[in-house]
Parts: structure tokens; sequence; C-alpha cells
């Protein structure tokens, strides 16, 4: 199927008016961004700073209007050149990595919009905070002026079956309660970014909404 007809699919299995669709374009060229894009796609997530460098201004120059979600890990030395781009950053999981993005936002004269990413399911191969850790890192990070949170996200482990997954999911989503519930400063929490290719409805079943999804719209990557 085309890219277009993957998009339609997979709104076909969501209720796109509550749950937004981040085309995932790791490794995706632009026009098939700029394919996407036409199909309706709103906001597009890459991985790597340096490839959303790379991308953005080529996307600019088709005349395309998209929001930047970074929703990979972020290093500190990568912030000055994440911020100026990404409307929303995924991957915060540190009071440091918060600090520095706050720093950098208040250099560009901007409220960083981000999320908390956390390690519900616990495994060494993925970065974020630890589910217990979240809402002590929350409070810490509604401290800084510069920055705004509005959620949290998860990468769920690999799994054959996604029902075998649920779990995962709603224990990010009774956190996400909770964190709404202390009503921070300096939050506005609407964001449970939770779900890719493999899992997406399971996860919307379970609260997300929005999902990250590439191989479903585009194919597999070319590397």
């Amino acid at each position: 199927m085309s890219i277009a007809q993957n998009i339609s699919e997979i709104k076909s299995k969501i209720d796109i008016n509550k749950v937004k669709l981040v085309a995932v374009t790791k490794n995706h060229s632009v026009p098939a961004m700029v394919e996407a894009i036409a199909a309706g796609i709103t906001a597009v997530g890459e991985n790597r700073v340096q490839e959303m460098m790379a991308k953005h201004p080529e996307i600019q120059a088709a005349g395309k209007l998209v929001e930047w979600h970074l929703i990979g890990h972020l290093q500190t030395n990568k912030v000055r050149q994440a911020v100026p781009l990404a409307d929303l950053i995924h991957s915060v999981d540190s009071e440091h990595l918060a600090v520095e993005i706050d720093k950098t936002a208040g250099k560009c004269n901007k409220r960083q919009d981000i999320l908390l990413q956390v390690n519900v399911a616990d495994e060494d191969s993925k970065f974020g905070v630890e589910l217990g850790q979240a809402l002590p890192l929350a409070k810490q990070i509604s401290q800084l002026a510069h920055i705004r949170l509005c959620g949290l996200m998860t990468i769920a482990p690999y799994a054959d079956d996604p029902e075998t997954l649920r779990p995962v999911f709603r224990e990010l989503h009774t956190l996400f309660g909770e964190l709404k519930a202390l009503n921070l400063a300096n939050t506005d929490i609407k964001w449970l970014s939770m779900g890719m290719t493999n899992d997406y409805q399971v996860a919307v079943e379970e609260g997300a909404n929005l999902v990250r999804i590439g191989t479903g719209i585009f194919g597999s990557r070319k590397y």
C-alpha cells in the first residue's frame, strides 16, 4: 500500500479526533515525509537531532507546516541544537537534562514543551526514569521557568502478542492521572505518548492519546 493508504488504515483504527498520530521519520526521505504530510500527517518524530537538523529546512523549503517531535534519547551536548527546532521533546529522563533544556530555552526566549520518559518495564536496554522516581522528577522540573511539562512517554518492550503489554500501558496511564492531579506549576499535563506500529491499538485502548508510528506508515527503514 502507499503511504497515504497506510495512514488512512491507521486512522480507521483510532479516533483521530482524540489521538495525535506522529509519523516517525527516522531514516526515511524528505519526499516520503512530504507525501505523508500531504496525506494528513501534522506531526513528525525524529530519533536523532542531526537528522532533524538536516530535514527541517528541506521540509520548510517545501512549504510544509508540521510539528517536530524529538522522540529519541537526547544527550545534553545536543540540547542547543534540539531546542530551537523541537515543538515537543518526548525523552526527558533526568533533572540534569531538564536543566540544560531550561537554560537553552531561556536563551531562545522559548518555553520548551517536554514529556517525561518513563521506563515502566525497567528494561536495561531502554532509557527513562524509573516508575517510582517519575513524580519526584516531575516536581523538580516544574520549578524550571522555561520548560512546560506536558505529560509522559514510554517505549514498551517488543512483544509478539501486544495484548501482553496492557499492564505496561495501564501503569503509565495510572501515573499520568497521578501527575495530572498534582496540578504542578509550569505544567500542562495533556499527552500520554505510548504505542508504536506493533502495539498502538492496545496502547490507545489503555489511554494513549499520542502514538508514534513509523513502519506502519513508511514501511521498513532504509538504512
